[in-house]
């Protein structure tokens, strides 16, 4: 069985928010998981649903039938964190981590029953 991949690297926000959206739309069809991610109001859900759109895409060109596809998995890993500095008083500094996600989705067939 053939399956279609998209990434999203570098996304400038932290996993553990993407995590939130990801977990919604997993097991879904694309055509459910991008009425879903529509109307989600999360700032995750619009990278997402271009995600989803740029595997459905790359299961065309592949080929493969579109009505018949399932999210068989979708990832939310970490990034590289991005450190920086506020000043605080008295001269001192606090540490800003600003993170970054890694997404993977894979679209693969839906098993039929025999």
């Amino acid at each position: 069985m053939a399956e279609a991949k998209a990434h999203l690297k570098n996304y400038r926000q932290s996993p553990r928010k993407v995590r939130l959206v990801a977990s919604a739309v997993r097991g879904k069809t694309p055509a459910q998981a991008i009425d879903i991610l529509a109307f989600t109001a999360k700032r995750a859900a619009t990278p997402l649903q271009k995600l989803v759109a740029s595997a459905l895409a790359n299961a065309k060109n592949l080929e493969m039938p579109v009505e018949n596809l399932v999210i068989k998995a979708l990832t939310v890993d970490e990034g590289a964190t991005l450190y920086r500095r506020r000043s605080r008083s008295r001269g001192m500094a606090n540490p800003i981590r600003k993170r970054t996600s890694h997404v993977t989705i894979i679209l693969k067939e839906k098993a039929t029953k025999k």
